[in-house]
């Protein structure tokens, strides 16, 4: 019938949204992917900085590590830059959370904010990675990738470690914790431990119906694992005369030279720009974190001397002496 209106029909039921598939990543830290590690810090990191930077900040709580204005770099972008230019290991990264913990307990009315993070990570990552790894690079290797000056990173370092009071080292089960939190409370739920699952218990062997035939398989397995050791011994023993013999050999033909190929005298000298070598890799000469609202002092500062030198300085020893020298570790951009 004309001029009846029709019922509209219904709407097309909408699509609910799927949950993103979460990425599985390995139980162990020591066994992420360090693109995942620098994921997760970041995004625990974003989430700690939105909420302090709502908290007034007040003129006594001023530090060394409080920029003029914010940086443009996102913190993601950050830990990504100084793991690419300084070959940072995944301790150093996640050893950063409990640094965190351990300096605010330390200055309640210190916090971590938009002004504070970027020279917070940098200043970290110099002292654990001197702390925690047998080479590393020197201060301003740091400075540049971190994007400020040399001096100034004297000065963080050197505050850092007063007030951290020089306890640099937690254990593997703390960090181990710190990076299961990381997973379980990710902001958006996309990674995931990938636990296997436990295995199936294994069956028991059948028990013999009598003792006559538990006696008799006692003895096969005794005699046949003799044979077995017997041969063995056996086989190895003729494999090192066989070998004995073909070095001999080889060591004969050289007149005596065994090696001729391999030099033992050359030195592996890692230049200042070996952290990162691949195409690419050259640092951006520009600063990307603004100045400091407390200005670093014009006399250059020290590196902080090590355990070892300081012991021997305060028992007035004579540091240049060769037996007192501490000796080990050397950096990763200094010729031997």
């Amino acid at each position: 019938m004309e001029g009846v209106c029709q019922p509209s029909p219904p709407p097309s039921p909408q699509a609910t949204p799927q949950p993103p598939i979460p990425i599985l990543v390995a139980p162990r830290f020591e066994d992420a992917k360090i693109e995942h590690l620098v994921a997760l810090i970041s995004d625990m990191i974003d989430r700690l900085i939105v909420h302090n930077d709502q908290i007034p900040l007040q003129s006594d709580g001023l530090t060394r590590f409080h920029s003029r204005s914010p940086p443009s770099i996102s913190v993601r972008d950050y830990l990504a830059r100084i793991v690419r230019y300084a070959n940072v290991e995944k301790s150093c990264l996640l050893i950063t959370l409990h640094y965190i913990d351990q300096i605010c307990a330390r200055l309640p009315k210190f916090t971590i904010t938009s002004l504070t993070i970027h020279r917070f990570v940098i200043a970290s990552v110099t002292v654990s990675s001197k702390a925690l790894c047998d080479v590393f690079c020197t201060n301003s290797r740091y400075a540049q990738v971190g994007g400020i000056k040399t001096n100034e990173l004297n000065l963080l370092e050197r505050e850092f470690l007063n007030i951290i009071d020089w306890r640099l080292f937690c254990t593997g089960e703390l960090l181990q914790q710190y990076y299961a939190n990381l997973v379980r409370t990710h902001s958006k739920g996309a990674y995931k431990l990938d636990i296997p699952p436990d295995p199936e218990p294994i069956s028991p062997f059948p028990i013999p119906a009598s003792l006559d035939e538990t006696e008799e398989m006692e003895a096969v397995a005794s005699s046949s694992s003799h044979y077995d050791a017997d041969e063995a011994e056996s086989t190895a023993t003729e494999h090192f005369i066989s070998s004995c013999a073909a070095s001999i050999a080889d060591t004969a033909a050289g007149d005596g030279d065994m090696r001729s190929d391999v030099d033992f005298d050359d030195e592996v000298v890692i230049d200042d720009g070996d952290a990162a070598t691949a195409e690419g890799s050259t640092i951006p000469p520009e600063d990307i974190v603004p100045e400091a609202v407390v200005a670093p002092s014009s006399i250059s500062v020290a590196t902080p001397r090590t355990a070892a030198k300081r012991r021997a300085e305060s028992a007035e020893v004579n540091p240049l002496d060769e037996r007192l020298r501490p000796r080990g570790r050397r950096r990763l951009d200094r010729p031997m």
